[in-house]
């Protein structure tokens, strides 16, 4: 289980969370994707954000990332068959462990942030008929490139991130296999048990 809290492709979902003062286009996926982007780097600019100050971060996402993120959805496909057997309260404390656990875990990508950072757009092969995409994106730090693609899928409000993958490695399949081992060891509350224990570790400073 130790590879569950060092895979490193959650940089990405604080690279989109810091998002969003201004209106973001929800019509299109690689507009909104563009949009929240930017305002990383405004963001940036204003005030540093420093890797351990999980308040701040938890208010970022809470205001400007999960209006526009189905994170419900994340935390369904990662537990697969599992999660529709789980109780709807354990699927809560799912989806808030879960959560919790990337932003103590991948905090330090925030710090990471520069306001010099380029972020390059290939062009869009997203149809209007389209209702489950992938927006790629290139990082470009340091003159090294890096590969980040976002997947979103289309509702009524909009369209929602719901998975990314930072070079070649999706958050979804690689959290699966690994939840679902802890949940044929030990249940979903031995999952629940689980993450609560190593967010408290991860919130004490600990690793």
């Amino acid at each position: 289980m130790k590879t569950l809290f060092l895979a490193p492709l959650c940089a990405a979902l604080f690279s989109f969370s810091v998002a969003a003062y201004a209106q973001v286009n929800q019509s299109d996926p690689q507009a909104l994707i563009k949009t929240a982007t930017q305002q990383i780097f405004d963001e940036v600019r204003a005030r540093a954000i420093e890797p351990d100050d999980i308040p701040r971060i938890m208010d970022i996402v809470n205001r400007d990332i999960l209006p526009y993120t189905d994170f419900r959805r994340t935390t369904s496909l990662v537990m697969g068959r599992y999660w529709r057997t789980a109780t709807p309260a354990q699927q809560q404390q799912v989806v808030e462990q879960f959560k919790m656990l990337l932003i103590h875990t991948y905090s330090g990508a925030v710090g990471q942030l520069r306001a010099d950072q380029q972020i390059d757009y290939p062009p869009s092969r997203i149809a209007p008929t389209d209702t489950d995409v992938v927006v790629r994106t290139i990082a470009i730090k340091s003159g090294e490139p890096a590969e980040i693609d976002y997947r979103l899928y289309k509702t009524p409000q909009g369209w929602r991130l719901y998975d990314l993958n930072v070079l070649g490695v999706w958050l979804i399949p690689t959290y699966r296999q690994q939840f679902g081992d802890k949940i044929r060891e030990s249940g979903v509350d031995g999952l629940i048990l689980f993450l609560t224990e190593r967010n408290q570790h991860l919130a004490s400073g600990q690793q």
